[in-house]
Parts: structure tokens; C-alpha cells; sequence
């Protein structure tokens, strides 16, 4: 049995096939093809931070390949109440195949992976978003094929985008330029983790010099609504605009793994221009995401 926590949790080989897989049943999806490797199969879904591309994938993914999936938000199970992490885990992984959870600690999943009996899948915690990431190489193999050797910019907060970019560089094999500012860092102990050529900027323009993908965030994540006001200023300099993809490879390209603020952290010159590829990023959670069910429960 296999969970997947962070993009460490696979080699870089078994994230490499996976990709590839991924823009296989991308392709059979497109076509037409029923394919239900997980038929009768259950995927229980526990939300504890709101989502649109996470539960319409996953769910989605679920239906195509044959199985189903419940849907549990902290108001509909006794996690929300005060039941230990262990108890859930051992009850609710003892009557489905698979658990996906979007959490805000990354400790508690990693508590309900220790003692489930079956697969945890990470849809994101205050400290990582792995899924994404996957649709993301999908996405940047897809049009410019390995990114292994290419170079990657970062632009805006130090948080769990920017922490599963870090695994990636590893992972995939590429550089990460990293452009924050003063007191957002990424955490040192992830950047110190990975054996990755990894810079950290305080200027954009020099981190995206001649760079081969641009990626952005929102500048408050969920559960830093209070701080808006404060990053907005903060980050004012680090807005991702058509000024800063000129210093960019020629065809280099533009992700952001959406909710987009077009104004904020990104242009809606750039967002919606011909370098953005936003929205194939983004249907590219569904196929990544089956091809990692596939990999951990077929």
C-alpha cells in the first residue's frame, strides 16, 4: 500500500510513467473510451477547506473509471467534532478503497495516513499541494515535453505551492527560481530538504531572466483572509505581468493553479494571453489525478 503525501512519496521514475499515464487516459477520456479499472470501487473525499477543481475531478475521475466517491465536509462527520484523527482513519479507511483529504495541518494527514488501511491521497494541506503539481508537469510535457533541465520561476508567496514546486525541482529534475518578498520565504526546512538547485529572490525581474515557466498564486491563501491588506502591499512588486514575461524565455510559459485575482497577482493581460495555459492546467487535474488512482488502488 502506498499513500501520496507529498511528490516524495513516489521516485522520480514512478512520477515520470505517471505523467505519461495521465496523457494517455487523457487522450482515451477525449476519445471516447470507457475504461473503469476502479469499478465498485469507493474514494472517500474529506473537506475541511472548500475546493472547486479538487471535487470536480476527483469526482469526476472516480465516475469515469467505473467507481463512486462520498463526499465529507467537517460538518457531516465526527472529525468536526472532536473524534481523534486515528479513530477516523481506522473507521472510515476499514469501509472505502481510498481517502483524499483537504486539510489545513499537514500533521493531520500524515496522522491519518499512519492508520488508515488504505491509500491517502494529499488535495492539499497548509504545507503542500502535490496534485497540482502533477497536472502541472502533465501540463508543461504536454507542450514543451521533459521539463528536466529547464528552469522554473516562482513568483509571490513562499507557501505550500511554492513547498510541492521545491519537491518537484527534485523530483523532475529542474531548476526553481524563487521570488518573494521579505518575510515569505518558503520554509527553510523544505528548501533544505531537497537536493535541487534552489535560488530565492527578493527581485521577480531577476528571477524570471531567461526562465522556461513562470507560475503564480494568490497572495492570501485560504485561512489568511485577515492578512489581504497587508499582502496586497507586501506583494505589489511581485505582480506576474507582461513586463516581467518579456524578461522570460521567449516561450516560456504561465501557470497559476486558479482561483485567479486577475489585478492582484497576475494581469488579466497574462492570465487570459497566448503564454497562459491555465485552463488545460487545470483540466489536467482529472487526468493526473486518475492516472495516481490508477498507480495506488487498481
Amino acid at each position: 500500500m502506498r499513500h501520496f503525501l507529498t511528490l516524495r512519496d513516489l521516485s522520480p521514475e514512478e512520477l515520470n510513467t505517471l505523467i505519461y499515464r495521465a496523457i494517455e487516459l487523457k487522450q482515451m477520456q477525449h476519445r471516447g473510451e470507457i475504461y473503469e479499472p476502479l469499478k465498485n470501487k469507493v474514494l472517500a473525499m474529506i473537506f475541511e477547506k472548500s475546493s472547486t477543481r479538487t471535487r470536480v475531478s476527483f469526482e469526476s475521475a472516480m465516475i469515469q473509471f467505473g467507481g463512486g466517491s462520498i463526499f465529507l465536509s467537517p460538518d457531516d462527520t465526527q472529525l468536526g467534532r472532536g473524534e481523534p484523527v486515528e479513530d477516523s482513519a481506522r473507521v472510515i479507511s476499514s469501509m472505502v478503497d481510498a481517502v483524499m483529504i483537504r486539510t489545513f495541518q499537514h500533521a493531520k494527514i500524515d496522522t491519518f495516513a499512519k492508520y488508515s488501511s488504505v491509500p491517502v491521497i494529499n488535495a492539499l494541506t497548509d504545507d503542500f499541494h502535490p496534485c497540482q503539481l502533477l497536472a502541472d508537469m502533465q501540463t508543461y510535457f504536454e507542450l514543451r515535453g521533459d521539463i528536466k533541465g529547464k528552469t522554473v520561476a516562482w513568483i509571490g508567496d513562499g507557501n505550500n505551492m511554492c513547498h510541492s514546486y521545491i519537491n518537484a525541482a527534485q523530483q523532475f529534475g529542474f531548476t526553481l527560481n524563487i521570488a518573494t518578498p521579505v518575510g515569505y520565504e518558503p520554509k527553510a526546512s523544505v528548501v533544505d530538504s531537497v537536493d535541487a538547485t534552489i535560488r530565492l529572490f527578493n527581485d521577480p525581474a531577476e528571477a524570471v531572466k531567461d526562465v522556461d515557466l513562470v507560475v503564480t498564486d494568490v497572495w492570501a491563501s485560504m485561512g489568511q483572509e485577515e492578512e489581504q491588506r497587508k499582502r496586497e502591499q507586501a506583494f505589489a512588486a511581485f505582480q506576474v505581468n507582461s513586463e516581467l514575461m518579456a524578461l522570460a524565455a521567449s516561450d516560456a510559459l504561465f501557470m497559476h493553479c486558479l482561483p485567479a485575482h486577475r489585478g492582484e497577482e497576475v494581469t488579466a493581460e497574462v492570465i487570459d494571453g497566448e503564454q497562459s495555459v491555465v485552463w488545460q492546467e487545470a483540466e489536467n487535474r482529472l487526468h493526473a489525478q486518475k492516472a495516481l488512482l490508477e498507480f495506488l488502488c487498481a
